[in-house]
C-alpha cells in the first residue's frame, strides 16, 4: 500500500471528529491503492462497531450474493474498497440506523477516493451515498434511478440497501433480481478479471 494512503487511513482511524457518537469512534473502512470496485456504503451498523469488520451481517451477505463473490473477495482490500460516507455507528432511531454523520465525509472521502486511482467501478449502497455519488437526484424514486442502471455497464451503479428491511422495495421491484443482479454480477466479474 502507498505511504500517503497508510497515513491517512491512520488518521481516519485514529478521529474523533464527531461528538456524541453512542458507542464512541471507531471509524470502519477498507482501502487500497490496487482496489478495481468501490463499495459506497452509508455508514457501520451497531454489529459492524462491535467487530470492527464493514457488512458482517445479513446485509452483508445479501451484498455478495448480489456481486457474485464470497467473502475472501469482499474482504480482500486490493480487490474492493469499502468506503461509506460515515466511518462511525451513528446510532439507532426510530426506523433503524440514523443517518452517517455529517461531518465524516466532508473531511475524508475526497481524499481517501483520490488515493485509489484503479477504481472501475463504484457500487452506491442507500440514499445517502447516492446523494454524494449522483448529485442532483434526490427528488427522485430509488427505484426509478436503480432501474436506470439496467445493465449496470457505468462506473457508478446505484443499489437499495441490502437490509432485510428492503423486502418490500425487493417485492415491487422484481426485475432488479430478475434483470439487474446478473448483469450486476457479470460487471463485477469483469472488473476483477482485469489485469
Amino acid at each position: 500500500m502507498s505511504g500517503s494512503l497508510d497515513d491517512l487511513l491512520a488518521a481516519v482511524r485514529a478521529c474523533t471528529a464527531c461528538d456524541g457518537l453512542p458507542l464512541g469512534p471507531r471509524p470502519i473502512l477498507q482501502a487500497d491503492p490496487r482496489a478495481r470496485i468501490l463499495v459506497a456504503g452509508q455508514a457501520p451498523g451497531r454489529r459492524a462497531h462491535e467487530r470492527g469488520v464493514p457488512f458482517d451481517d445479513v446485509s452483508g451477505d445479501r451484498l455478495r450474493a448480489w456481486m457474485g463473490i464470497d467473502r475472501a473477495t469482499f474482504y480482500d482490500p486490493a480487490r474492493i474498497a469499502l468506503v461509506p460516507m460515515g466511518f462511525c455507528f451513528p446510532g439507532t432511531g426510530r426506523g433503524g440506523d440514523l443517518p452517517p454523520r455529517p461531518e465524516c465525509a466532508p473531511l475524508w472521502r475526497r481524499r481517501i477516493l483520490d488515493a485509489l486511482p484503479q477504481i472501475r467501478l463504484v457500487l452506491v449502497v442507500g440514499r445517502h451515498a447516492l446523494d454524494w455519488h449522483v448529485p442532483g437526484r434526490r427528488s427522485e424514486r430509488l427505484a426509478a434511478i436503480v432501474r436506470e442502471a439496467g445493465g449496470a455497464a457505468g462506473p457508478v451503479v446505484p443499489l437499495p440497501h441490502p437490509s432485510p428491511r428492503n423486502r418490500r422495495w425487493m417485492a415491487l421491484n422484481p426485475w432488479f433480481e430478475a434483470d439487474l443482479l446478473p448483469a450486476l454480477r457479470r460487471r463485477v466479474g469483469e472488473v476483477l478479471a482485469e489485469d
